[in-house]
């Protein structure tokens, strides 16, 4: 760490961050009104500091739950439903059936479908209300939805109910998204009540559930901060999180609004130091309208971003208690060795980095723009093992996660502070590298690693070779590139044209499915998705296996082409 970097992150205090924390967990910030509430807060705060904000009022489409209940067998049980549930306050009766599924043990099947596509049950279903282990996620209720349901409703892991959204759709819909808008009723309940309604549903037994839900248009603020730097001021980091939480959401996310403004601050107090600029953001509509603040700036900024923007960076439920470390961590490959270098400096802690999840406001993959970060530091796996927690979303792995529960003491001033220096430190040195710190090789490795694991799974079926040969020649021409960046050969401005504009090729190819501009459903989305109906196969014996492979064929060739496309930006600069 240089004398530069060493002094900004000396200016980093906990006297603005920790006051907007206690301040939060105070209110509520789940309507409208309550996040604008919050929104003035951060825009005051920053003002008295002599910070430039400007505030953006886009109009989102949100989904805002109230109260809801079951009626059974002469008792009232609790529930929550989850934002995009049909609003059911006369009430929605039907036959209760159980249909049973592993309960979550990471993000990614927090959020995703629930069944194994190649289990019928459809005529169990049809017409029915289901209940089913998890939480009241997209892919669940999708998923029940598409096989008839007429409710859903979602067993959680433990005494708490947890708040969610269960829309598929990423951010407000278009006309192309409306069809995937839930038409269905939906809750959650807790475990034990959920064990008594699989009684009731075995003893083929009916339900009345009740919902209120509040849905339409809402004028909402969504501060920004653009501190402009000196030497290429149209180029900037961008760092962003939601203000919007369930409850009073302090580790979910009043602190990681805390870190936003306080990394403002400091970026702001030391701007004549930045040589490119940082643009801070805080979204609204986050919770219940699936990611609509940050994709509504993804919208209304697509152009400048995909011209512009170098990385974006999340900041989601840092500074949370026992959150000493950083393992499963969101990063792009090529981003890897960069955070860990940061995460070694600010903490002197190992990084153990994964990829990425179809969640926390990245709303920017279809752009193709390098990512880090999403969920911060998190507790051990023998920590919360110990404590009996299951998986969640977020708050550093603490079981309060979306829940009544999220309140002040979920909050570690000693964390959060590390936290702050780690997100200042990333997005400082992002915005000053000469060179923009991103290695492309990585990602071709993990290219070739998942074609690999796919031509294993679709055996002599299929052959993937002109994806392996595709990846291996732009592996081939970025060792050169590279080998031309440290020897000098290749200029810092050409080398990082060729490094951004990557980024608007390979990310996309590895994260997104639709074309570019649009949004990818609520939904997991696999390495290389053009291609990974490859590990589907066996499930296609059924007559279907010829469409499989004509999918996979189109899939090859769009991947090939972006591989191909990619190595000749780098070829442009390569030395003979």
């Amino acid at each position: 760490m240089n004398e530069i970097e060493k002094a900004l992150l000396s200016d980093v205090s906990l006297d603005e961050p920790w006051g907007l924390v206690e301040s939060f967990s105070t209110f509520k910030r789940e309507h409208p009104a309550d996040v604008d509430r919050g929104m003035e807060e951060v825009v005051s705060r920053l003002r008295n500091h002599g910070v430039e904000v400007t505030v953006h009022q886009p109009n989102l489409y949100l989904s805002i739950p109230g109260q809801a209940r079951i009626e059974a067998n002469g008792k009232t049980f609790r529930a929550k439903p989850p934002a995009y549930s049909l609003d059911a306050r006369n009430g929605l009766e039907g036959e209760l059936v159980y249909i049973g599924a592993n309960q979550a043990d990471d993000i990614d099947t927090i959020f995703d479908k629930k069944l194994d596509p190649t289990r019928d049950v459809r005529s169990l279903i049809e017409g029915k209300i289901v209940i089913s282990e998890g939480f009241a996620s997209p892919g669940m209720i999708a998923q029940f939805e598409e096989l008839g349901a007429i409710g859903v409703i979602g067993i959680n892991p433990g005494v708490d109910i947890h708040w969610g959204i269960c829309t598929t759709v990423w951010g407000t819909p278009d006309l192309d998204d409306l069809p995937r808008k839930p038409n269905v009723v939906s809750v959650a309940v807790s475990n034990p009540d959920g064990q008594e309604l699989i009684e009731i549903a075995k003893a083929g037994g009916t339900i009345k559930m009740f919902t209120e839900m509040e849905e339409g248009w809402f004028r909402s603020k969504l501060p920004e901060v653009f501190i402009r730097g000196s030497k290429e001021p149209e180029k900037y980091v961008l760092l962003h999180g939601h203000l919007d939480s369930w409850d009073v959401g302090v580790g979910d996310n009043a602190t990681g609004d805390a870190t936003l403004m306080e990394v403002a601050r400091v970026l702001w107090k030391n701007r004549d130091k930045l040589d490119r600029s940082v643009r801070i953001a805080w979204w609204p509509g986050h919770s219940t309208g699936r990611y609509a603040g940050s994709t509504w700036f993804a919208d209304e900024f697509a152009i400048d971003l995909e011209e512009n923007c170098v990385a974006q960076v999340n900041c989601d439920s840092p500074g949370c208690r026992w959150a000493t470390e950083f393992l499963n961590l969101s990063r792009m490959s090529e981003t890897d060795a960069f955070i860990a270098k940061a995460i070694e400096d600010v903490a002197g802690k190992p990084t153990f980095g994964e990829r990425p999840h179809r969640a926390g406001d990245y709303s920017f993959n279809n752009i193709g723009i390098s990512s880090y970060f999403m969920l911060s530091s998190t507790m051990t796996e023998a920590m919360r093992e110990e404590k009996g927690y299951y998986a969640v979303g977020g708050c550093g792995g603490n079981i309060a996660w979306h829940t009544e529960n999220d309140t002040l003491e979920i909050a570690d001033k000693d964390i959060l502070l590390r936290d702050i220096k780690l997100y200042a430190l990333a997005v400082f040195r992002n915005a000053n590298a000469e060179v923009l710190p991103f290695d492309w090789r990585e990602t071709t490795r993990e290219f070739l690693a998942t074609i690999g694991t796919y031509q294993q799974r679709a055996g002599d079926r299929f052959d993937l070779g002109p994806s392996k040969s595709a990846a291996e020649d732009l592996h081939a021409a970025l060792e050169t590139f590279y080998g031309g960046v440290s020897s000098g050969a290749v200029s810092p401005g050409d080398a990082n044209a060729v490094i951004q504009d990557l980024a608007r090729i390979l990310v996309p190819i590895n994260f997104t499915r639709e074309a570019r501009f649009r949004h990818d459903p609520a939904l997991t989305v696999p390495p290389l998705p053009t291609i990974s109906v490859a590990t589907e196969l066996d499930h296609h014996t059924n007559g279907t296996e010829g469409f499989a492979l004509t999918q996979l064929t189109r899939g090859q060739n769009r991947l090939v082409s972006a591989l191909r496309q990619a190595k000749r930006q780098v070829e442009r600069l390569n030395p003979a």
